[in-house]
């Protein structure tokens, strides 16, 4: 089989890596144009792989392009991965591919589609969240699931815990799913609507904290789930500056211990140990 893969990221450059070690024919790598997104998290670029592997690299500033879609269809690929890119692949792009294209999202599909999966898994104290491998339609990860990896969500657990694992399960569910794609006829399960939930986009905005009405609990997730490489949870003060929280713990005991910063908050207190502030 002939591979291609897509990607801008560093969770996607893991899966390329997997796929070089167990010998997969990738025949072509793409990304964005060196001027796109430099800033975005974890992004990577992948030019030195690319030299090093002697495998053609595509870039492009939309997945979409004319350009683009016509170097994807004469490269005769039988897969094509996109993972770890938050352009939306029309047709096109889709069927470029004799087989089609897979990408994988940091959830338990058809629960969490959209965005943030890492923060919100958090956020909602979920017990559990995954991965799921499944073949893109046009529709937002509503396509048939090939494979997924379950995945536990510790106490304590921050989105750059979180996303640790999930770096790792992508590189599992490529190695797992890697002999059902070698055949050309792995078995694909069709999503169930009635348990689709979908996880809206957060700004950086979203991570405000309001302690007159959230608990100490509340807190607590906020500011495991947006610790870095996310912005932070904050506070905005009376004389214009902002307040990150990098992490803490919710208090329980009798004294206080020496922390940097003690938190009132609706039920109880919370404890910051790592702030920063922003100026005015």
């Amino acid at each position: 089989m002939r591979y291609g893969f897509i990607t801008c990221v560093r969770l996607g450059e893991a899966c390329i890596e997997e796929l070089l070690d167990l010998g997969a024919d990738l025949a072509l790598l793409g990304t964005l144009t060196d001027d796109r997104a430099r800033d975005k998290s974890g992004r990577v670029f992948l030019d030195g792989l690319s030299a090093a592997r002697g495998i053609p690299l595509l870039k492009f500033g939309s997945i979409n392009d004319p350009a683009a879609v016509e170097t994807l269809q004469s490269a005769r690929l039988d897969w094509l991965f996109i993972i770890g890119w938050s352009q939306i692949a029309r047709q096109p792009v889709l069927s470029a591919a004799r087989l089609g294209a897979l990408g994988m999202h940091p959830t338990l599909l058809p629960v969490g589609r959209g965005r943030a999966s890492v923060p919100w898994a958090i956020i909602k104290g979920l017990p559990e969240t995954g991965v799921s491998m499944f073949k893109l339609e046009e529709g937002t990860d509503t396509g048939p699931i090939l494979m997924q990896v379950p995945i536990p969500i510790e106490p304590t657990e921050t989105s750059t815990t979180l996303y640790a694992k999930v770096t790792d399960a992508h590189r599992q569910l490529i190695r797992d799913s890697f002999a059902a794609l070698e055949s050309g006829d792995p078995e694909l399960v069709t999503q169930d609507e009635s348990k689709a939930t979908e996880w809206p986009r957060r700004k950086p905005t979203d991570g405000e904290l309001d302690l007159t009405t959230m608990s100490a609990a509340d807190v607590d997730r906020h500011v495991r789930a947006l610790t870095r490489p996310y912005p932070g949870a904050f506070l905005r003060n009376n004389d214009g500056r902002v307040t990150r929280l990098w992490a803490g713990q919710v208090y329980t005991g009798a004294t206080t211990p020496d922390c940097g910063l003690r938190l009132e908050t609706a039920d109880g207190v919370y404890l910051a140990a790592d702030v920063t502030y922003d100026d005015a």
